[in-house]
């Protein structure tokens, strides 16, 4: 059987630095609840010539010296980053394409916002696994959409933690290490308009007024409705695409050693390994760096290698949620196969 590997990854984050103490200034939360119940202490802001493409270009760059690839090898982009960058309507996977020298390379994006990570894994698997040509895939992620949430919007509270960063994952085709197995997609589409910037697309056109009335920006038309759904929904989605993308590897829940999950509230975090019978040791809670989108899932790898916790044979599966809002989950046999 083929097999499609992890070869290596990078990341990327801007200098800048903003910490809970500043948060808490500016929004008027108090610090500790922006620590304990947030979750953040601190996160990464992008400065001006921190743009998506020229980040995920960063963590690309990253990832092919760890590999020792050349960019000249790679044979596709897959941008998954946010919608939110250099231009509308525009690619950021052509542009990192060009920055990266990787003139071989179709490009494209796929966007699933916060739940993109997964989804891309499945997609590029799938893809290769087809077209025997793919030798080396990239993925990209990227964002800043820290940029679009403004601290004197109460509704827009829970999106305090948003920070900036870039990933970038290396694949392989025939690679039997870190091997990418089954993976998992649920939507709940009475949540599509959950968060939305009101102004800019074909519904309302940006404009002077636009401008004016401040409609350039994540909102939450109704929190409420949202928080009851989300309430109704979101724990047991989560469960349910974990479980899922773990049983299409030929696995259970109870085979899981680490958990790289999106970034959220510190108590649904807690939430989602008790019920998976996993420790805190076994995932890592990225509230130095905030939600990055579907970076997170990249930091918690990284993170995860650098601290030691993977060992060969562990059983990983990555998990996010995005507004709209869809929940996935992929599962990767780390390391060398162990007998």
């Amino acid at each position: 059987m083929t097999n499609i590997g992890i070869v290596s990854w990078g990341t990327y984050f801007p200098a800048h630095i903003e910490t809970a103490a500043e948060v808490a200034a500016a929004t008027g939360i108090p610090e500790e609840i922006v620590v304990k119940k947030m979750g953040l202490v601190q996160k990464h802001i992008a400065g001006p010539d921190d743009h998506c493409a020229t980040m995920g270009a960063k963590a690309a760059q990253q990832a092919l010296e760890r590999a020792g690839v050349s960019p000249h090898e790679v044979n596709l982009i897959i941008y998954h980053g946010s919608e939110y960058k250099e231009h509308f309507v525009w690619s950021a996977a052509t542009r990192i394409q060009e920055l990266i020298g990787a003139e071989n390379a179709g490009a494209f994006e796929l966007y699933a916002l916060c739940a993109g990570a997964p989804i891309a894994f499945k997609t590029a698997r799938a893809m290769m696994l087809e077209d025997n040509s793919l030798k080396y895939v990239l993925l990209v992620t990227a964002s800043r959409e820290n940029d679009l949430v403004h601290y004197d919007n109460e509704r827009a509270r829970f999106m305090f933690n948003f920070g900036a960063g870039a990933g970038a994952v290396l694949l392989k085709r025939e690679y039997s290490e870190n091997i990418v197995l089954g993976s998992s997609v649920i939507s709940d589409g009475v949540l599509s308009h959950s968060v939305v910037m009101k102004a800019g697309g074909s519904c309302m056109p940006p404009s002077e007024q636009t401008v004016q009335q401040d409609l350039h920006q994540l909102d939450v038309p109704d929190l409420k409705f949202m928080g009851e759904r989300l309430g109704e929904v979101s724990h047991s989605n989560f469960l349910q695409v974990i479980r899922q993308a773990v049983e299409k590897s030929g696995y259970q829940v109870e085979d899981i050693d680490f958990l790289g999950l999106v970034h959220m509230k510190r108590s649904a975090y807690d939430a989602i390994l008790a019920d998976l019978g996993l420790r805190q040791e076994q995932s890592i809670y990225l509230d130095h760096y905030g939600h990055v989108q579907s970076v997170d899932q990249i930091i918690a790898l990284d993170l995860a290698h650098q601290r030691g916790i993977l060992k060969d044979g562990d059983l990983v599966v990555l998990a996010g949620a995005g507004t709209g809002y869809t929940w996935s989950a992929v599962a990767i046999r780390w390391g060398k196969e162990t007998l």
